[in-house]
């Protein structure tokens, strides 16, 4: 199997065609994860976009990530970022030095398991330094006692990268970092959420009560955690961005399609000056989201910091998205509407990009106090 970039975007437009975009309106009627249909993503690669080759990954770079990240998108949002976080949680395990770590890679890029990230709590979401899931240390390791929520694949996911607080006063230098097993006593899935548009996202809830880890189940110790954290937060906003440009690149071709097949006062609709000047204004938001991803991807792939190019990426797809589909929804007038079309799923899911891995009011904050501080 050849791993250029052409080769895998090919292969993920072939899966876009063949299972994402026939099966994705039957995911959201039927209220559950496709996993099935995941292992199929999965066992083509999928969950190894940027895994190095050395562990059975793909080996591409953080861009090109972002790329598959458009494609896939434009046939399934919440199918493209539960995928993702299993392939996120895999590239985590490569990057620790444990063995203990490092024997998870394969079960998750064959599908056998799958993976989640643990950060959202009840109570502390955007403000990620209040967390109150506790680690309490015992002998030869920790008990973990709280609740995580608003989590991608609780409803199947058997690894999550966990981040608890050990030291309430110490605030974020507190907080570590665990691999917890949801195989493992003291693990309880909690409530899965019923989500409009995402459901094939598995967003919902566990709780740990006196959940033991060991010292070996430590992923990141106080501060290198919240450090990690943070990386990874970057580069999820970086990706949700991407995927919004898949979801406006998939509205915008089905409404230029129905404009150039559809007639009204006896020429065809996308030759109406009004309508064709509104999507000129998604394909134009769609150049520059695209431009604004790109700049965050190669930040992130030189190692430097990518906190302000992700957060202008993931404000603009905030502010661009929604109003985008809206208006090729418009453009194909109530027909827009029907479940043959995806802009209805993808209206949704424009929604929930809006709040994933920080809202845009939070972005707002962040892009916010890097102005101040230049002052």
């Amino acid at each position: 199997m050849r791993n250029s970039q052409a080769d895998i975007l090919d292969r993920a437009k072939l899966l876009r065609e063949e299972l994402l975009e026939p099966n994705a309106s039957r995911w959201e009627s039927e209220q559950r994860q496709p996993v099935e249909d995941l292992r199929l993503a999965i066992d083509k690669g999928f969950a190894g976009l940027d895994l190095s080759p050395e562990f059975g990954g793909l080996g591409m770079s953080f861009t090109e990530k972002l790329r598959v990240c458009e494609e896939l998108a434009k046939g399934c949002f919440a199918f493209t970022f539960s995928l993702i976080n299993t392939g996120n949680i895999a590239a985590k395990m490569a990057e620790s030095h444990s063995p203990l770590h490092r024997r998870h890679i394969p079960a998750l890029i064959s599908g056998e398991i799958f993976g989640a990230t643990a950060l959202t709590e009840p109570g502390a979401g955007s403000d990620f330094a209040a967390i109150k899931t506790q680690a309490t240390e015992t002998h030869g390791g920790w008990l973990l006692n709280g609740s995580k929520a608003w989590i991608t694949n609780a409803e199947i996911a058997d690894l999550f990268v966990t981040y608890v607080q050990t030291d309430p006063g110490k605030g974020w230098k507190g907080i570590a970092c665990f691999v917890v097993d949801a195989r493992k006593k003291g693990f309880r899935r909690g409530e899965i959420y019923n989500i409009m548009g995402g459901r094939a996202i598995g967003a919902g809830e566990f709780h740990l009560q006196n959940y033991f880890v060991s010292e070996e189940d430590l992923l990141a110790p106080p501060i290198e955690a919240f450090k990690k954290a943070m990386e990874l937060i970057n580069g999820a906003r970086a990706y949700v961005a991407a995927m919004c440009c898949g979801i406006m690149q998939s509205s915008l071709d089905h409404a230029l399609t129905y404009g150039a097949g559809r007639e009204s006062f006896g020429r065809p609709v996308i030759d109406h000056q009004g309508l064709r000047w509104s999507l000129v204004d998604v394909a134009t938001d769609i150049e520059a989201l695209r431009a604004l991803t790109r700049q965050a991807g190669e930040c992130i792939d030189r190692g430097e910091d990518a906190c302000f190019p992700a957060a202008y990426a993931k404000k603009f797809a905030g502010r661009a998205t929604l109003p985008a589909v809206t208006a090729c929804i418009q453009a194909m007038g109530a027909n827009g509407l029907k479940r043959q079309f995806p802009l209805g799923r993808h209206l949704a899911s424009a929604k929930i990009a809006a709040f994933t891995d920080g809202s845009t009011e939070m972005m707002n904050e962040r892009i916010g106090a890097g102005l101040v501080s230049g002052i």
